[in-house]
């Protein structure tokens, strides 16, 4: 008597996760570039819709892309809302975005998401610091398959260590233990920070052994954009894109949600 084949559950779905701070779209190729383009954090150049453009064809391919730095719409975009641009470029049905600082008319600082998955806004954090301005979009991103929505962080960290260890506890307090959740972005911190930070640890929340380098993207040598994966989640793939706009490197990652 043969034993009938046992058919294997089918895989989880992969998700196709990019991290990019776009810096508004700037053209930055070298540290001199900070003083001779700044005045681009201002007031428009040539061609506001160029540097979208060329984004928008790096991330197209993805699932779901968190951007940091962009602006919502003010006098050095063109008044161009750059979240709404890159969804229509891309072709993105979702998208959304927090403002951070408000400098209108010049600047509209902001995070942002565009899904190809549903997805909802969940709450804006502004995050702790002596200096108002860093947030975090908090997003439940509806999976296929009957799976547990993922609960995504999308934020931009301060430069100071300390504020930076008061900014993950703030993020960490906020997310669920029982849901698969992302923390990503741009982080400011080395991966061996994050990896000795108590809340993270106490949590669960990991990092790979190798995590590439974004910044500066024009001779990448510091790892300061991460995706932290909750226990839930599997890592598949983890690098970054070549690219000629901003001053980082995006990160872009493949994951799914490990069976329970």
């Amino acid at each position: 008597m043969t034993t009938p084949p046992t058919s294997l559950p089918p895989a989880p779905p992969r998700l196709k996760l990019l991290s990019f701070n776009i810096q508004v779209g700037l053209h930055t190729a070298q540290y001199r570039h900070y003083l001779t383009r700044a005045w681009r954090h201002a007031l428009p150049g040539r061609d506001p819709h160029g540097a979208l453009d060329d984004i928008a064809a790096l991330i197209r391919d993805h699932d779901f892309v968190a951007i940091q730095e962009a602006d919502a719409g003010s006098l050095r975009t063109g008044f161009v809302d750059q979240m709404a641009y890159l969804a229509a470029a891309a072709g993105f049905p979702r998208h959304g975005l927090a403002i951070t600082r408000n400098l209108k008319p010049f600047a509209r600082h902001a995070l942002g998401y565009l899904s190809r998955w549903p997805v909802q806004v969940i709450a804006e954090h502004a995050l702790p610091g002596p200096i108002r301005g860093r947030g975090a979009l908090q997003l439940a991103l509806e999976l296929p398959g009957g799976l547990r929505p993922l609960e995504i962080f999308v934020t931009h960290l301060s430069l100071g260590r300390q504020t930076q260890r008061r900014q993950l506890d703030y993020l960490v307090a906020q997310t669920s233990r029982d849901r698969p959740s992302v923390i990503v972005g741009d982080l400011n911190a080395e991966p061996a920070l994050l990896r000795a930070h108590p809340a993270l640890q106490a949590a669960g929340f990991w990092l790979p052994e190798r995590t590439p380098a974004t910044f500066p993207s024009w001779a990448p040598t510091r790892s300061i954009d991460h995706i932290l994966l909750s226990p839930q989640i599997e890592l598949h793939r983890l690098d970054t894109l070549a690219q000629a706009r901003s001053d980082h490197l995006p990160l872009a990652a493949e994951i799914s949600i490990r069976p329970t």
